[in-house]
């Protein structure tokens, strides 16, 4: 049954009152940025698409200038999550005039699980259509990309918020980090977030907010970008594997990729066991990391995959946490 809809909220306080009444500063520390102009949160909240009579998360809201725009956009439900426990005036203020349909959870988005957050009619097959669920957010930058690798790993296992379906997300980054995201095979910008996120997800990466925009304002402009999970990853491995294979070949990213994948293996094996590799992944050994595609990851990984039922301990290896001595110890127990 669909709520009726609402054109608009009662006359509220401009958030930019709100911060002066509360004397509400953003802290360095947590990487706070008020987005404040409302021709900018209209349009990062229309990137996320239609979201009428859906459910909406919202990271991150602080004193509520896309939470707002959301309500406004005639949701059936909204969700804020929120750590900084200054700004429960405002959005306390905010879900009062939102007719029962926003709620708030104090806590840290890093360790919470949005599974409980939409309810089971929301869902949809994974192999359907994407279901009326989105993630928003402006995101600190402290927080961004080890929240956006979080999530990739519960988009591969369909799990937390995913659980429902594949769940999209409008999410802002460092411009320089967005422009990571969706950076082409042979760009001096692919590196492991590139490989990481386009595996799982179609990326789009879909306008840049200049830095003057936010109080304070940040060293860097804004990148916004929207994620929607594949239905088939393009990677056929676990997201763990994949990652470890990605970060290592990356490691050396001037050099040919045979360097960075050499990583993977105890010294004592190294020189035999990446010439198998590129072998059964049938890689050229002398390509730089960045020209290597999504396809020659996916070979590399199921090479490294065999391998690996060869000698089980090496998924244990890390070539960054063991020295000489330890190299030969842990090549011994193979």
């Amino acid at each position: 049954m669909s709520i009726p809809l609402i054109s608009r909220l009662p006359p509220l306080p401009a958030v930019r009152d709100l911060l002066n009444l509360y004397r509400l500063q953003a802290v360095k520390q947590l990487s706070q940025n008020f987005l404040l102009d409302p021709k900018l949160t209209n349009k990062l909240v229309s990137a996320a698409g239609k979201i009428t009579d859906g459910y909406v998360c919202e990271v991150g809201p602080g004193a509520g200038s896309l939470t707002r725009i959301i309500l406004s956009r005639n949701v059936r439900q909204l969700i804020v999550v929120e750590k900084d426990k200054r700004f429960q005036p405002p959005l306390e203020m905010l879900a009062e005039a939102s007719d029962d349909r926003m709620s708030v959870i104090w806590g840290d988005v890093l360790s919470h699980n949005l599974r409980n957050s939409f309810p089971q009619e929301s869902s949809c097959d994974w192999n359907d259509v994407t279901p009326n669920i989105h993630i928003i957010g402006n995101l600190p930058f402290n927080i961004a990309t080890p929240l956006i690798i979080k999530w990739l790993c519960s988009i591969s296992e369909r799990s937390d918020a995913w659980a429902h379906g594949r769940v999209r997300l409008t999410l802002t980054f460092q411009k320089e980090v967005a422009e990571r995201m969706v950076a082409p095979i042979g760009t001096s910008e692919r590196c492991r977030l590139s490989v990481m996120v386009q595996h799982l997800c179609h990326v789009q990466h879909k306008f840049t907010i200049p830095g003057r925009a936010f109080v304070p304002k940040p060293n860097v402009d804004v990148g916004v970008v929207h994620f929607t999970p594949l239905i088939v990853p393009k990677i056929k491995a676990p997201f763990s594997l994949v990652e470890k294979v990605a970060r290592n070949t990356f490691s050396f990213r001037q050099k040919y990729c045979r360097r960075g994948l050499e990583m993977l293996f105890p010294a004592s094996m190294r020189a035999e066991q990446v010439q198998t590799l590129l072998r059964l992944a049938d890689v050229d050994g002398t390509l730089r990391p960045f020209e290597l595609s999504i396809e020659e990851f996916d070979r590399l990984c199921q090479a490294y995959s065999v391998i690996l039922e060869k000698f089980p301990s090496l998924a244990r290896y890390n070539s960054r946490s063991t020295d000489g001595i330890d190299d030969i110890l842990f090549a011994e127990q193979l």
